[in-house]
């Protein structure tokens, strides 16, 4: 069994075995969890006003516009100074609703913030040598500034081999490998992309007047997307980082420790309320669907940490979703001019 998924369960007591839990057991754990939900949303309503409560939250709806807004006003002066405007090409492969709903963002993020967008669609039948061959017609397309894939691919196609044919100059999603080595490497030439998501997570703790320098961060996961390079802006900024996973052992006490906490796990409600300490600030990475019949849908987003029974203890926290979501297209929004600005130089 995943010891996330140990430790979702297990949180009442640090000898119980997972691998020996019964059905009962775990009916009878599940009951207490809610219960501590119930305990802990009580005390929020009984000694905190709505005002309280919004006062922790950090906006990343409202911190993205304010981005998108800077951002405009930079391309609006590149086109009257240079006579030119960033520009951003998507590519789609097959019929995702998900992914068709995500490209449609970003779309809609490049209009508002006067960027050229291009899209490309392929069928879910395109080869990986067609994708590859429009990656390359991109990398020397002097209008097009940076390139982003849509992931997932199709299984038949390889994403690192097609991620690693985006031009080092065009990788607005920081994920080729000379971006991601130069972020893991200290007193060398710093990489021209940083991963969106994470940048929106650092983004969001200093224009919430979050001080990061001497504080214990810890991070949940260690994916190549989010954990691994979040944890190195972090240490960048000079916390004292904690990458925690699912071999880590006593993970609650480990969070408890924990000033700042970011959780990019994908468990639903993960982290419980009394493993945050009081005073932390939560940036909570994870979306995901839970079912919830009371929903047009059959079911409402959640993120990673259980948000109600985490608020009292937070001094700030983002909600999902919200939170972290709208900062990943602003970053990629702040990539896109990176990349055309180095042009104009």
């Amino acid at each position: 069994m995943n010891a996330f998924v140990t430790l979702t369960v297990v949180p009442c007591s640090s000898r119980t075995n997972s691998n020996f839990v019964s059905r009962s057991s775990e009916k009878r754990i599940q009951a207490v969890k809610r219960s501590q939900r119930v305990i802990f949303h009580t005390k929020m309503s009984a000694t905190s006003t709505a005002a309280d409560i919004e006062a922790k939250k950090i906006d990343g709806k409202k911190i993205a516009a304010q981005v998108t807004e800077e951002i405009k006003a930079e391309v609006a002066k590149m086109k009257e100074q240079h006579n030119m405007v960033p520009g951003l090409a998507v590519i789609i492969v097959g019929e995702r609703k998900d992914s068709q709903t995500y490209v449609r963002s970003k779309r809609k993020a490049c209009e508002d913030a006067g960027i050229a967008s291009f899209g490309y669609e392929l069928p879910e039948t395109a080869t990986q040598e067609e994708l590859i061959k429009l990656i390359e017609e991109l990398n020397h397309k002097p209008e097009v500034h940076g390139i982003l894939v849509q992931l997932p691919i199709p299984k038949h196609m390889d994403s690192e081999v097609v991620l690693d044919k985006i031009a080092f100059e065009k990788d607005v999603d920081g994920f080729h490998p000379l971006n991601m080595g130069r972020l893991c490497m200290s007193g060398r030439q710093k990489p021209l992309f940083v991963p969106c998501t994470p940048k929106g997570c650092i983004e969001l703790l200093k224009r919430s007047n979050v001080s990061i320098e001497g504080k214990n961060a810890v991070v949940l996961g260690r994916s190549n997307i989010v954990g691994l390079p979040v944890a190195m802006l972090l240490m960048q900024a000079n916390a004292t980082v904690t990458i925690c996973h699912s071999r880590t052992k006593d993970l609650p006490a480990k969070v408890q420790q924990a000033d700042i906490i970011v959780a990019a796990i994908g468990k639903p409600n993960f982290v419980q309320g009394s493993w945050v300490k009081p005073g932390a600030v939560i940036i909570d990475v994870g979306i995901n669907a839970v079912e919830d019949k009371t929903k047009k849908a059959g079911y409402r987003l959640v993120g990673d940490v259980d948000y109600e029974a985490a608020l009292p203890n937070a001094s700030l926290i983002t909600p999902v979703p919200g939170g972290v979501g709208p900062m990943t297209i602003a970053m990629l929004l702040a990539n896109t001019l990176d990349a055309a600005k180095r042009k104009c130089q």
